[in-house]
C-alpha cells in the first residue's frame, strides 16, 4: 500500500508545478508515483456542479458555505475506489488539494479560525463519515497572497478557460484562507504537516517523501 500525500495552498500558489517537479524526482529514485487533482472537474458531477455555482449557476448554491463544502466532499467520497486503486498500485500518491482545502476555504468563508466549528465539521464529514484515507503527510505550499493572486490572474489572461471563479476573485477570502491554512499546519490537523515555501528546494520535499515511503 502506497503513502498518500496532499499538497495544499491558495489558488495560484504553484501546487501543480511543485507536484510535477517532486513527482519527477521521486520517479528518478525508482519510485512508482501517481497524482490526482481535486476537485475532479470533468470527471465528477459534484465537482462540476460546484464549478458552475462558482460561476453564477444553480441559484444561490454558492451562497451556502455548507452546500458548497458538501459538493466538494461528495466529489472526494466518489473517488474512494480510485484512490484505493492508486494507493495499491503505487509507492506514493500525491494529491493536488484534499480535505484540508475544504476545511480552510469553508472556515474562511465563515470567518472562523482553524479550531472553529466548520473545520471540525469538514473533518468529521470527510474523514470519519465518508471514511476517506488520512494522508501520511500534508504539505502547505505557502506563498504571499498577492503573489498567488497575480499568478491566478496571469493564468486567466493566458487561458480563457481558466477564468477566475467567485472564490479566486475574493481577495479577502484568500487572505483569510491563508491564515486558516497556516493554523492547520501549525496544529498538525489530522496528521503531520510540512510547510514548503516558494524559495525552498523541491529536492528537499522529494527526499522527505522518499523517507516516508521507505518507512
Amino acid at each position: 500500500m502506497g503513502a498518500l500525500v496532499s499538497v495544499e495552498g491558495l489558488d495560484g500558489a504553484g501546487k501543480r508545478t511543485l507536484i510535477d517537479g517532486v513527482g519527477a524526482a521521486l520517479r528518478a529514485r525508482g519510485l512508482r508515483v501517481a497524482t490526482l487533482a481535486f476537485p475532479r472537474y470533468g470527471a465528477s458531477v459534484h465537482a462540476d456542479l460546484a464549478a458552475e455555482a462558482l460561476r453564477g449557476g444553480h441559484g444561490d448554491l454558492v451562497d451556502s458555505v455548507h452546500g458548497m463544502a458538501l459538493m466538494f466532499a461528495l466529489d472526494r467520497a466518489d473517488s474512494r475506489q480510485e484512490l484505493s486503486n492508486l494507493l495499491a498500485d503505487n509507492d506514493i500518491v500525491i494529491l493536488d488539494r484534499y480535505v484540508a482545502s475544504n476545511a480552510a476555504y469553508s472556515a474562511a468563508r465563515c470567518k472562523e479560525a482553524a479550531d472553529g466549528e466548520t473545520v471540525g465539521w469538514v473533518g468529521e464529514l470527510e474523514f470519519d463519515r465518508f471514511a476517506l484515507p488520512v494522508p501520511a503527510l500534508q504539505v502547505l505550499l505557502e506563498v504571499p497572497t498577492e503573489v498567488a493572486a497575480r499568478r491566478a490572474r496571469s493564468r486567466e489572461e493566458s487561458d480563457p478557460a481558466r477564468a477566475l471563479d467567485a472564490y479566486e476573485r475574493d481577495g479577502g477570502l484568500q487572505d483569510r484562507t491563508a491564515t486558516v491554512y497556516r493554523d492547520l499546519a501549525e496544529s498538525n490537523w489530522r496528521g503531520p504537516w510540512w510547510v514548503f515555501r516558494s524559495g525552498d528546494d523541491p529536492a528537499s520535499l522529494a527526499a522527505r517523501l522518499a523517507e516516508i515511503v521507505a518507512g
